[in-house]
């Protein structure tokens, strides 16, 4: 299925989610807002998102679905980084998506997503889909963990507005309505997935041995543990790398 990209571009935002949030009502289905410098780029957990200034792609991308129910929210993270992870895999970069959606090339973070949704009784009003890419840069700030680039992975520079038409193919927006393919598509080659690694419970502190093992439709995570399955949501658990 072909999509209907409305692709706009700004030399400088505070941030592209935030500009398609509180202009949501002027901006159509599929509207594309990417720009070449955020002053105050959003990631998960309330963390900012740094990227140096036209060394990167930064967009967010604006859905307005009118059938997808809430309950199937996770629908848009798994169609969104499986995308991403496939366009990856595309220019040559084995990528792996690390749950719940940022994007990993071995064990270095090559690119962050932030999801944010309106609700409108029992439907998703509207999904804003903003991603960071690291496209270029190859010097990145010390407090930025384990992070890499597609130059530094390929050797190959990337022009951004190429790069983002080219990465846009790769979302199929009529796969929303297909939520259990979306999902096993998202879990094919998940991060550490079936493989025992270090773990650590954000709420007691804990650090535990586990094995990823799925992700289940409402988002969260099932893991193996040596006291048995354990079930974590998001914000509940940390990755030891």
């Amino acid at each position: 299925m072909k999509n209907a990209w409305k692709i706009k571009w700004f030399p400088e935002l505070d941030s592209t989610n935030s500009e398609l949030l509180r202009n949501i009502q002027e901006y159509d289905n599929l509207s594309v807002i990417a720009a070449e410098s955020q002053t105050r780029g959003r990631g998960q957990r309330g963390n900012s998102w740094s990227s140096a200034p036209g060394e990167n792609l930064t967009f967010s991308i604006l859905l307005k679905p009118s059938a997808l129910e809430a309950k199937d929210f996770m629908s848009i993270t798994f169609l969104a980084a499986a995308a991403v992870r496939d366009f990856l895999k595309g220019e040559g970069i084995p990528a792996q998506v690390k749950w719940p959606n940022d994007i990993y090339a071995g064990k270095r973070k090559l690119c962050g997503m932030l999801i944010e949704n309106g609700l409108q009784d029992s439907r998703i009003a509207y999904s804003v889909i903003g991603i960071g890419l690291n496209l270029n840069q190859v010097c990145f700030p010390e407090n930025i963990p384990n992070p890499t680039s597609m130059k530094l992975l390929t050797g190959r520079e990337f022009k951004p507005m190429e790069t983002l038409e080219k990465l846009l193919t790769y979302f199929d927006m009529g796969a929303l309505a297909r939520a259990e393919e979306l999902r096993r598509n998202y879990l094919h080659g998940l991060f550490q997935k079936d493989v025992a690694r270090q773990y650590r419970d954000i709420a007691s502190g804990e650090e535990f041995t586990g094995t990823i093992k799925d992700v289940q439709p409402d988002g969260r995570l099932l893991m193996e543990t040596p006291l048995g399955p354990r079930l974590f949501s998001f914000k509940e658990l940390s990755y030891i790398l």
